[in-house]
């Protein structure tokens, strides 16, 4: 079985002046009952989930039988019951719950608007799901920070959680989307949750509701059941504030089930997501401020006029005391760095202090924790401590990979004599956020490039950066004259989803970069790995067959930036098959040498930009690159699609 583990006490950590600090809870967090699992076999639906089975049963640690009672006469007819006994390999019980939610994806690609039936609209849908599994009456408790936005959302989330952290609380974090696993969504005092302890609640959840489908009332589709998920797992962990990110728009999402948070914000608007909330930023606003609850304070950042308009008048329909704050001071940071660069993330975190104060004290506690050291005009130093540690993959995110030079494979002579691979990684994908992007990245590279001219990493910087991964910084400690003669190149690694227009995105890359004087050497644009049909693990198989991938949107992808970069028209050249051989995987080797005067679109081959077949075949051949020229430093930039950015940390990190 999978024990829950539930803490039945929690107490808050020592104070700024290492003063201990208690929390009463609320009575009714004194017996937990949607907290006690009966450990039954989870029930899958075999029609979802058979090719799976086929795989397992051969398995050791799985047993399968059929069953038929009176009892399961309300599910599905073809039934499997998978036992979880103590020898059942975790990680192999893990792909199993992934293939269950898999099965609850509705949508083969973002955008599709299928519905999924029954006669209950999405918020009535969750709220009978929350009272199926016993959390309807615990919502409240979990005092609850709810934040809608188009950029910046999970970032404020992510400050919020760490100064409230810092102060002493014990915190649930849920954004969206996950990069790597879908744990990665529901953090515990600032760590993911653990796989047996996702385990226990996921399959409680599953079979509760399981047992309560019907055709009035299906089970509820990926973002609801994870959202659902989040409420289970926050109430029987006894977090102290939850802090719960909105997944799309505001009014109609999952999350607008809160019927009483205990403060809401709303992050800088802009045009992402059309297809579901509207053309212009007068409707996607009112989408966003549909998170407002009456007379529940709210916060946003300055907005565009027809925005502020939308969010002013619908906080004035509902009493909500609606305030625009600026972006933080740097000088109220003591010198201190903010953890997410660039300086968008200084309007983040302006917001994020607002929302933390406010809850502090709304909750009661502001007085009882800050009345000693805090005046009006200072942040807590449990503030700048959160603001100095909150962490959050994939944006901002400088990563060198050091398989290229610490391979257990690779000689100490050859590793030396290797070059630098250096990811950059943000996983922008509208036109606002890619412009932050590429404003990030023009000053990261030469910020590090300045910085490496000096040093180069040592074997104790290499353990850190395995253990600690950085947004948007890179520290080195040790000094190497070598590094001064690197050659520098940026690539760019791109790719995004269909439903996005490329023809506004990469030309703001572009000029946004050359308007700070960086210009990319090479482009290859990759397909991701990760569907938007399939929900994976960071051990789940990486698809090998590379054979029958369909190129089309990268060759297209390819013909655009052609005429964006060089205004090569290269219609013609690429009318070939989308489909390549072998042979013609990976770009002639002096194509990182190149300059754009090589490309020669009647020969057939362009010099300065590539499509690839398959990501961990670039992966590979990127770090041959740097294998084989010592003096070559690659600075690459992952951008276009939070996927292609998952599967890029998913494939360094194994």
């Amino acid at each position: 079985m999978f024990p829950a583990l539930i803490h039945t006490s929690t107490h808050l950590k020592g104070g700024i002046f290492g003063v201990p600090r208690f929390h009463k809870r609320e009575s009714q967090f004194s017996i937990r009952t949607p907290c006690k699992f009966s450990f039954q076999p989870a029930y899958v639906d075999m029609y979802s989930l058979s090719r799976r089975r086929k795989i397992l049963s051969q398995e050791k640690g799985f047993r399968y039988r059929n069953m038929a009672s009176q009892n399961m006469e309300k599910l599905e007819s073809n039934v499997a019951i998978i036992d979880y006994v103590q020898d059942v390999p975790l990680s192999t019980s893990y792909e199993v719950a992934m293939e269950a939610l898999s099965s609850l994806i509705r949508q083969k690609k973002r955008g599709d608007r299928k519905g999924i039936g029954g006669k209950y609209g999405k918020l009535d849908r969750m709220r009978i799901y929350l009272k199926i599994l016993d959390l309807e009456e615990h919502m409240a408790g979990l005092k609850i920070i709810h934040v809608a936005g188009t950029k910046g959302k999970g970032s404020t989330c992510t400050f919020c959680e760490a100064m409230l952290r810092e102060s002493g609380f014990r915190t649930g974090l849920f954004t969206s989307p996950h990069l790597i696993d879908v744990r990665e969504r529901f953090r515990i005092n600032g760590v993911d949750i653990s796989e047996d302890k996702f385990l226990s609640y996921f399959w409680n959840c599953w079979n509760r509701l399981k047992e309560h489908e019907t055709e009035d009332l299906p089970m509820p589709p990926l973002f609801q059941f994870l959202t659902v998920l989040a409420f289970k797992i926050f109430v029987c962990e006894q977090v102290d504030v939850s802090i719960i990110e909105v997944g799309l728009g505001g009014r109609n999402d999952s999350t607008n089930v809160i019927e009483e948070p205990v403060v809401c914000g709303i992050t800088s608007l802009g045009m992402d997501h059309t297809e579901a909330l509207g053309n212009t930023i007068g409707q996607i606003a009112s989408h966003k401020a549909g998170i407002f609850k009456h007379q529940i304070p709210a916060f946003t950042v300055p907005q565009v006029s027809e925005a502020m308009d939308v969010l002013q008048e619908n906080a004035q329909e509902l009493t909500v005391p609606l305030k625009v704050v600026e972006p933080l001071d740097s000088n109220e940071l003591n010198g201190l760095k903010l953890s997410l660069s660039g300086n968008h993330q200084l309007s983040n975190a302006g917001l994020a202090v607002s929302l933390c104060k406010c809850w502090l004290q709304r909750t009661g506690n502001w007085e009882k924790l800050f009345q000693i050291d805090n005046k009006e005009a200072n942040l807590p130093e449990a503030f700048l401590r959160g603001l100095s540690k909150a962490h959050i993959a994939g944006r901002a995110q400088i990563v060198p990979d050091l398989s290229s030079t610490s391979s257990s494979c690779i000689s100490s002579e050859v590793a030396e004599a290797s070059g630098d691979l250096i990811f950059y990684l943000d996983g922008a994908h509208s036109p606002e956020s890619m412009e932050v992007c590429a404003e990030w990245f023009s000053s990261a590279v030469k910020e590090n490039n300045l910085s490496s001219s000096l040093v180069s990493f040592s074997s104790h910087d290499i353990e850190s950066i395995n253990k600690v991964p950085g947004n948007g910084y890179m520290q080195h400690e040790k000094f190497n004259i070598q590094e001064i003669n690197k050659i520098s190149k940026k690539i760019l690694l791109f790719n995004c989803m269909d439903v996005r227009d490329p023809q506004i995105l990469l030309p703001r890359l572009v000029s946004t970069c050359a308007s700070s004087g960086t210009f990319f050497s090479k482009a290859i644009f990759v397909p991701s790995i990760s569907t938007y049909n399939k929900v994976t693990s960071g051990t789940s198989v990486v698809p090998s067959d590379i054979s029958s991938k369909d190129l089309s949107w990268q060759f297209s992808l390819q013909r655009l930036w052609e005429k964006i970069v060089h205004g090569i028209d290269t219609d013609s050249l690429l009318e070939k098959s989308t489909k390549m051989d072998g042979a013609e995987t990976l770009p002639r080797r002096q194509f990182l040498y190149e300059d754009a005067s090589n490309c020669s679109p009647t020969d057939g081959y362009l010099a300065c930009s590539a499509v690839i077949p398959s990501l961990p075949l670039t992966i590979k051949w990127l770090r041959h690159c740097v294998r084989e020229n010592p003096s070559l430093r690659l600075q690459v930039l992952v951008t276009g699609s939070l996927h292609l950015v998952g599967d890029v940390l998913k494939l360094i990190r194994r």
